[in-house]
Parts: C-alpha cells; structure tokens; sequence
C-alpha cells in the first residue's frame, strides 16, 4: 500500500536541490541569459562546501566543531565557488558575448571535472577505504534529527523533518518571486530580458542587470549542491553521484513558466516523480522503474506544448532569452 507520509519527506528532500536550481536560473533567464551550466554550478557548490568542511574538521583535530563555523565556513564557500563560475559564465557570455548554449554546456562539463578532481583529491587525502568523503559532524547542523515524539506525529513527519537549508530554499523562492512582480528592481531585470536595447534606452544599465542576475542565480543554484551533500547525503561526498538533477532543476524552469513561487509545489512534484518507481512494485522488471525515472521529463515536454499552443505572452520564455546584445545596433 502506498504510504504518503513516508513518501512526501523524501519527495521533499529530493526536491529541494532542484527549488534552488530552478529558483537561481530562473533570476539568471529573467535578465535574458540562457545559462545551461547549473548542473556544473551545482556541482562546483557542493565541492565547495565539501573542501571548506573537511579542511575546517581537519583543523579541529577530533575536538567538538564550534556550531557557527561548522555551518558558516561551507556556506560561504559553497556561495563563493558558485559566485566565480557565475562571474566566469557573465565575462564569456556578457563581456565577449559568446554562445550562451555552448558556453553553459562547456561550464557543466568543467564543473562537473571540477568537482570530481577536487572529490578525489579529497579522497585520497581523508585515507578513505571507499571512494567517498564523510563529514559526519559538520552534515549534523545540517541535517535535523526529530525526536522520538515528534516521528510519532504525522504533522511532524510531513512538515517539521527538515533541515533549515530546506526552509531558506521556500523563503529564498518566494522573496525572488516578490523582487520580480513587486520591485523597481525586477521591473527593470525583467526588461532587460525582454529587451534590452529599450532599457538601455531607458538609462537601464544592461550589463549589471545581467552580472547581477547571474551571479545571484548562480550562489542560490550552489546552495543546491550543498544541501544535497551536507543534508541529503548525510555529508557524504561520492564523485559522480549528484545524478542529473542539475538538468531537472532547468527542465523545472520550464514546467513553472518562468515563475519561483510555483517552483516550490512544483519541486516536490518533480521529486516525487523522481523517487516514484521506489513506491511503485514492478517487481523484477527493471525497465518499468526506468520508464517511472522519465516521467518529470515528459511532464516538462508536456507543458512546454500547451504553452506554446496557447501562446500567452505571460507564459512564454523572455524574448531577448539566449541572445547577446550588441550596445551598437541599438
């Protein structure tokens, strides 16, 4: 019998990485940057905090972790290692206005090398009997545990089993969500990904709208990452193991029509859909799970043809999205 109150946790847990991929691209497309590197964005945040977390345990030498520096210190370098390849992605594409598609790509192949160089070095450096990294102690204060009591109660288990990093994942969303509709600020990210050579012409200064957009998208991509370690993962870094959940978090942009409140629903569906097969019995017939795995991806292909059939302007990507803007032909 399918049971919802152990399946919504883990649809919830596995949704969080993707509510911040989606959250970050959907800032970065707004300014009309088409940045397909966040599955290398997030990949580049998690090692981050990983390196900062295992050097600062390392330091420690066995002694207790003093509770801010265990939380601080792989925060601040899983948002730093973000901020670079955001910056890295806006002087190739902004500055010399190269290919966003090829760019993105080439970012996702560099920080995915990135963090399995990084991964293994950290490896071999931790002595460890498997290919993994443990950072038990510091995945603690990230990770909440529930009392006894509080398993025993379904509003609990439903609602109160995460770690903060969940939480500011919904509250980062939805402050995106008011910046874009309510805010000098969003009206003037959202022209210029709509067209940039009119906010230009407004006195709208092009450039930074896009820096800012991008860099930001991306340190709230990398958080991604770094939950999915630290708290999904119970702090245990393994080379290639993020999966694709990078590429679900862009598919999501596209299923929540360019909108970070609806990413929050939507991210627990698409991570519900993602785990689906483990509830499901298919018995020994394993191509049946495989078929469960691409059901957010049909979903996303699904939406994506009723919303160019009904060609709402409000439904449709930024115009300018994916195009380089040339300040002399305005």
């Amino acid at each position: 019998m399918f049971d919802f109150v152990s399946f919504f946790p883990r649809a919830v847990a596995q949704g969080i990485p993707l509510l911040y991929g989606s959250t970050g691209e959907i800032l970065t497309e707004k300014s009309g940057n088409l940045n397909l590197g966040i599955p290398g964005i997030m990949y580049v945040g998690a090692i981050s905090g990983v390196i900062g977390s295992f050097f600062y345990e390392q330091s420690m030498a066995g002694q207790p972790l003093v509770p801010f520096w265990a939380i601080a210190i792989p925060m601040v370098c899983s948002l730093l290692g973000s901020l670079l390849m955001g910056l890295l992605y806006c002087f190739l594409t902004v500055t010399l206005r190269a290919n966003q598609n090829v760019t993105g790509l080439a970012m996702t192949t560099f920080g995915v090398g990135f963090g399995n160089f990084f991964g293994g070095s950290l490896i071999k450096l931790a002595h460890s009997d498997v290919p993994s990294v443990a950072l038990p102690a510091t995945s603690a204060f990230f990770n909440r545990t529930p009392s006894v009591k509080e398993q025993l109660s379904a509003f609990s288990s439903l609602f109160l089993h995460y770690g903060f990093l969940a939480y500011l994942a919904i509250v980062v969303a939805l402050v995106a969500s008011y910046i874009l509709i309510h805010t000098r600020v969003g009206l003037h990210l959202r022209s210029v990904g709509e067209s940039p050579s009119t906010a230009d012409a407004a006195g709208i200064n092009v450039t930074r709208y896009k820096y800012l957009s991008t860099c930001a998208g991306s340190m709230i991509a990398g958080l991604g990452g770094l939950y999915y370690v630290m708290d999904y993962a119970n702090g245990i870094w393994s080379n290639n193991a993020f999966g694709d959940r990078g590429w679900l978090a862009i598919a999501l942009v596209i299923f929540t029509i360019w909108r970070p409140a609806v990413s929050i629903p939507a991210s627990i569906l698409f991570g519900g859909l993602y785990i689906l097969y483990i509830y499901i019995p298919t018995g020994t017939e394993m191509q049946y799970k495989e078929l469960y795995k691409m059901l957010p991806y049909v979903i996303t292909l699904i939406v994506l043809i009723i919303v160019s059939l009904r060609k709402k302007r409000e439904d449709q990507p930024p115009a300018s999205l994916g195009l380089s803007y040339f300040r002399e032909e305005r």
